[in-house]
């Protein structure tokens, strides 16, 4: 009897203990979002234009293809996808949990144990890159107009989360795609719940001298600096 009291005793301070932890957690992930840095940044001149895309969840950067600073497409390689005569002027780049990506392509695909893994782990990650014909501004796609200076630092940011093999080329994943016109690269870094996809472009945008939030993990976070 005193055993059994024991462990609901345990396991009534366990839960309470992850209650707590997750109830600080949502809240300082709220607060902390809506911290801007970078709020002063429209005295630079605007001569590249970048976007941010949600699809609810999950943001991604899009960025010319192609400018005097860049060429991604002698980096991402667009035969590497099934859309090899796509004509292509936008690439778009998401980082993520490696196993979320490959293993859930539609949201009826989720797994629990992916999401579990997603959430409490921390987990090898990827780059899912989409190439463009065109991009067009809505509610869930925002432009961005940076300097060339301030380009060339986003542009390093994103070059440096790829992984690269011996002869410096990023290394394509082999896995299905979500469509024609897609391809998935190993990527540095581990995804956490602290450090998710929609940190990994807030700070991008950081990094890029762009508005951003303090700290998020959701992609809120993001584009309520931006309204």
């Amino acid at each position: 009897m005193k055993t059994v009291k024991k462990t609901f005793k345990v396991l009534k301070v366990l839960i309470l203990a992850i209650v707590s932890f997750l109830s600080i957690y949502i809240l300082l992930a709220y607060l902390l979002s809506r911290v801007t840095v970078n709020s002063d940044c429209s005295n630079q001149s605007q001569d590249v234009v970048v976007y941010l895309k949600t699809n609810g969840v999950h943001t991604d950067i899009i960025t010319p293809l192609k400018n005097d600073i860049v060429d991604w497409s002698s980096k991402i390689k667009i035969e590497n996808t099934q859309g090899k005569d796509t004509v292509a002027c936008f690439i778009a780049f998401g980082w993520g949990d490696k196993g979320f990506y490959l293993n859930t392509p539609q949201w009826s695909d989720l797994k629990a144990s992916t999401a579990f893994n997603a959430a409490f782990w921390r987990s090898s990650t990827a780059i899912h890159t989409t190439f463009h014909r065109s991009v067009h501004e809505d509610t869930d796609c925002i432009k961005v107009l940076i300097s060339k200076e301030n380009y060339k630092k986003l542009v390093t940011y994103i070059d440096d989360s790829f992984q690269l093999d011996e002869s410096k080329n990023p290394i394509l994943i082999a896995a299905k795609t979500y469509g024609k016109n897609d391809s998935f690269y190993e990527a540095k870094g581990k995804y956490s719940m602290f450090h998710t996809c929609n940190s990994w472009v807030n700070d991008a945008l950081k990094e890029s001298n762009q508005k951003a939030a303090f700290w998020t993990v959701t992609d809120s976070g993001i584009f309520c600096h931006y309204k």
